[in-house]
């Protein structure tokens, strides 16, 4: 009887781990701000929630690019997003205000429920990936809120707290509240802008590099006003994002309903030979020839 040799592990180009790392950056950064909550260090909290974020956008960019995708490193940004825009947020924003109320159970009981919408928006996401009858158009819109974006909600107060002493913004309620409402939102089928496939106009290029240039600034030198504001013009995309799609889903319909499947089988030949693949054509595996992008990694 032959024993077939222990399969040895190959080498892995760097392109292939180079998202990871990044994932794993993310990881760490959303590690980090429960430890700066614990030691009561609220701006690195937020700057470390805020990291993350970025870094999470990051990842699924540089393994398109590089080729670097794989089904390893969509479960790890899975599992990093849920930690870093699940659990760090409601542990910040625990022992920030919510711990003050009901000897801490109540303000726990927002920790586990935000963390729950966070985990069940991102199952959603993923399972949504595989739908194979989506129509092209919704690759421009979330459903719900998106999980970084809702980290940053949740702690919209504790922002602005920051840089105004008031003590309303600390109050447990208030951010016990807007905590599961925006967990709501991510659960929610409220349509909400995806700004991955925005496309610029060329002559517009000199403007938003220009307004590009002013946020920065702004972020320099007001930092926690300017993620305050960025935090709420995003909300008041909301009801924009809503009617938008609500437009594109009727146009789709009015355009099945214009073309009945039944009449254009009548009309179609009994038989049409299959012409030959095209090799210039795009395929749907590929990326796609206009944007460049590939399927998108697990959020």
């Amino acid at each position: 009887m032959l024993i077939k040799p222990p399969h040895k592990l190959g080498r892995l180009p760097l392109n292939m781990l180079a998202p990871n790392i990044i994932t794993v950056f993310a990881l760490c950064s959303g590690l980090t701000a429960i430890r700066f909550a614990i030691q009561e260090q609220w701006k690195f909290a937020v700057l470390a929630v805020a990291l993350a974020a970025l870094l999470d956008s990051l990842d699924g960019r540089v393994a398109r690019l590089l080729k670097g995708s794989s089904r390893f490193g969509a479960e790890l940004d899975s599992l990093s997003d849920f930690l870093c825009f699940g659990v760090a947020p409601g542990m910040v924003l625990y022992f920030w205000s919510l711990h003050t109320v009901g000897n801490g159970n109540t303000g726990w009981f927002v920790v586990l429920a935000f963390s729950t919408c966070t985990a069940l928006r991102l199952a959603r996401f993923n399972t949504a990936l595989d739908d194979p009858n989506k129509p092209a158009w919704t690759g421009s819109y979330f459903t719900g809120i998106p999980s970084p974006a809702g980290a940053g909600m949740a702690l919209l107060f504790m922002i602005l707290s920051l840089e105004v002493d008031a003590a309303f913004l600390r109050s447990p309620w208030l951010n016990g509240l807007w905590a599961l409402l925006i967990g709501g939102l991510m659960v929610s089928q409220v349509p909400t802008y995806s700004f991955k496939r925005v496309k610029v106009k060329r002559e517009l290029v000199p403007l938003v590099l220009l307004g590009v240039g002013v946020v920065a600034a702004l972020l320099l030198n007001e930092p926690w006003y300017t993620l305050f504001l960025l935090g709420a013009a995003y909300l008041a995309t909301m009801p924009f994002s809503y009617l938008a799609y609500r437009k594109q889903r009727a146009k789709d319909a009015a355009v099945k309903d214009a073309v009945p499947a039944d009449t254009m089988q009548a009309d179609a030949p009994e038989a049409v030979a299959e012409p030959a693949p095209d090799a210039s054509a795009p395929d749907a595996s590929t990326p796609d020839a206009s944007t460049g992008e590939q399927p998108p990694r697990l959020h």
